[in-house]
């Protein structure tokens, strides 16, 4: 059985939690932690070190999920996430464009870890205010090469749709290497 590593990023309040809780077949080992700061208006608890989940595949595939802490004092746990990672998602809260800016750091830092395949995953788009995905490709900056994907992360088939589209990623990754 092959298992693959994917770490789950992105701001705070993103929808890190809850994008790995809606497609988890075990109960998610999570740190949650009472908030007693600014952030608390938005949210009262957040991730202090990581999430984990898994999903079987098929047979012959497994993920594990890994979600970061969205805040920037928790970052040092980042690292320690991001090794061996096969690929990664980047989380967006498509109706908060004050984050979008984090969240391309973010990227970016994830990017410097490991040279592993990415998508960029507009949670949120269930709700009036969310920005078209386009739009979110433009302010991110993305280059068109990037896929970035409509996401609702507590809907099931739209967390397994983001999955899959990361792991074709992968797939032609490992084919372009064998290949040379």
């Amino acid at each position: 059985m092959q298992t693959v590593k994917i770490v789950v990023t992105g701001p705070f309040n993103s929808g890190k939690s809850a994008f790995i809780q809606s497609v988890s077949e075990i109960d998610v080992v999570s740190t949650e932690r009472k908030i007693t700061s600014e952030a608390e208006k938005i949210k009262n608890t957040t991730t202090v070190a990581m999430d984990f989940g898994r999903i079987t595949v098929d047979e012959d595939l497994v993920l594990y999920l890994f979600g970061t802490p969205g805040q920037r004092r928790f970052d040092f746990m980042w690292e320690i996430l991001s090794e061996g990672m096969l690929g990664f998602i980047v989380m967006v809260d498509s109706t908060r464009p004050e984050t979008f800016r984090e969240a391309r750091s973010i990227l970016e830092t994830f990017r410097a870890y490991a040279p592993t395949p990415y998508v960029v995953a507009a949670n949120k788009q269930d709700l009036e205010d969310a920005w078209d995905v386009e739009d979110m490709r433009i302010a991110l900056r993305l280059p068109d090469n990037v896929k970035i994907l409509p996401c609702v992360a507590t809907d099931k088939e739209s967390v397994k749709k983001v999955l899959l589209e990361l792991l074709f990623s992968i797939l032609e990754e490992v084919e372009k290497n064998s290949s040379r």
